[in-house]
């Protein structure tokens, strides 16, 4: 019986299918998507339960609004289809040993100066008995000058005292994001893109979902 007959090809494209409806399931999970996303399954039944019982205006009405479902779709999920390809980009196809950096760094032998872990450190827990908020971002693979661009350059060394001065609570750098790159904060007063899930507990405020939405579309910690 054909019909039974599984390949090992089969398997692969099964196992595909499923890790990418995972991927589209945790990037809407949370979010207004998921439930705009059962919507459209919702009419998508009514319409095959209409083409079934030969209901000819619905059915036409239904079947132009699938016809575009596609554009819809696009449209709908443009937020979710970008984090998407930016998981795909940072995480499975920025190989480090074929990228171009790599390569010339072997030659060059130039290192990518190392982010001064203690200092951040040192300075978060000086901050947190003093309970003074703090929005720290470290620059990994994915380039953040689009944020950088809307804070004030500093590009000075890390240290726990510049962190812990940054966001003293009178200091007109302390309201946004720092951005660290490499041994270096590179701009302090940053706009960060806000999530947009809904499941965020009430008590966290805009630094918090600041901190959640940067972490969404790059790799920054």
């Amino acid at each position: 019986m054909n019909f039974l007959e599984l390949r090992f090809l089969d398997v692969i494209d099964i196992f595909l299918v499923a890790f990418l409806l995972y991927q589209l399931y945790m990037l809407t999970k949370g979010t207004v998507a998921i439930n705009i996303f059962a919507g459209l399954i919702g009419i998508y039944l009514i319409w095959l339960l209409v083409k079934a019982l030969n209901m000819q205006l619905l059915g036409l009405i239904l079947g132009q609004v699938m016809g575009v479902g596609v554009i819809a779709l696009i449209i709908v999920f443009q937020q979710e289809i970008r984090n998407f390809l930016i998981i795909i980009g940072t995480k499975y196809l920025n190989n480090k040993t074929l990228s171009i950096e790599h390569i010339f760094a072997t030659f060059i032998r130039d290192e990518k100066p190392k982010v001064k872990i203690a200092s951040i450190v040192k300075a978060c827990k000086s901050m947190a008995t003093t309970k003074t908020g703090a929005l720290i971002v470290i620059e990994r693979e994915s380039n953040l000058d689009i944020y950088v661009t809307t804070g004030d350059r500093i590009q000075a060394r890390t240290s726990s005292r510049l962190l812990e001065a940054i966001f003293f609570k009178n200091s007109p750098l302390h309201d946004g994001g720092v951005i660290i790159r490499g041994d270096e904060i590179w701009a302090a007063r940053c706009v960060l893109p806000v999530t947009s899930r809904h499941d965020i507990p009430a008590h966290m405020g805009l630094r918090h979902r600041a901190a959640i939405g940067v972490s969404e579309n790059t790799d920054a910690l």
